[in-house]
């Protein structure tokens, strides 16, 4: 499948990592519906990704597998950032919390508040990545046509593995998986993988948040009304 082979329109489109750019970007281009597990998250391994579809998500971000690790960055509530509740105008920081199990990192959903530990958040964060989950396995299951967008390196065989732990969840239903493998050229390059239902582009490297190369990926998408 190429890229334009890819283009049309779907019931659900949703990124699966390997950061924030696949989720933002479907929601710049009005694609995005719903908050899904992944959006928020660095997943730098396609292959931990493939396990925690094989697993059925079981276990992700449990408190006992989890680390906070160097480094922070925005605090966000399903991508906004989020501001001090004493009304400054500096958005809240979040911290990197990593889970071990899974090779997964939470970079946005902690956020850093002084003299107060990042467990004291986990409570209602895995309230809300349990909502997640389960609205994930819902639309899965039912929407009648669905693409996923990974931005990352994978070979063939790590995309089909991907594909194949995702299809345990569509009861037999069509779908695409996008895969957007950041190398060192200028233009979004189709790589012209063999499998009917995986497209694979080369995108430039250094420029992963460059709106010009996002647009070309997505434009010719569209989203029904399905879910309306």
């Amino acid at each position: 499948m190429n890229l334009q082979e890819l283009k049309g329109s779907y019931d659900l489109l949703l990124g699966i990592g390997s950061w924030c750019g696949p989720s933002l970007n479907l929601r710049r281009h009005n694609l995005r519906r719903f908050a899904f597990p992944l959006d928020w998250m660095v997943s730098n391994s396609v292959s931990d990704v493939t396990r925690l579809f094989n697993n059925k998500f079981q276990g992700f971000m449990e408190f006992s597998n989890l680390v906070q690790t160097e480094g922070s960055s925005s605090s966000l509530d399903d991508g906004v950032a989020v501001m001090p509740a004493q009304g400054g105008t500096e958005p809240v920081n979040a911290h990197f919390i990593y889970d071990t199990f899974y090779n997964i990192t939470s970079v946005h959903d902690f956020p850093i508040v002084p003299n107060q530990d990042w467990s004291v958040h986990y409570p209602a964060y895995k309230e809300k990545l349990q909502k997640r989950i389960s609205s994930l396995f819902e639309k899965l299951a039912s929407s009648p046509k669905v693409l996923f967008v990974r931005w990352g390196f994978a070979t063939q065989e790590e995309a089909e593995a991907l594909y194949d732990a995702i299809s345990h969840y569509r009861n037999g239903l069509p779908f695409n998986l996008l895969i957007m493998q950041p190398v060192s050229i200028q233009t979004v390059s189709d790589m012209h993988w063999s499998h009917p239902s995986i497209c694979a582009v080369q995108v430039p490297l250094e420029e992963p948040n460059n709106d010009a190369i996002w647009d070309e990926v997505y434009s010719g998408l569209s989203v029904t009304s399905y879910w309306s």
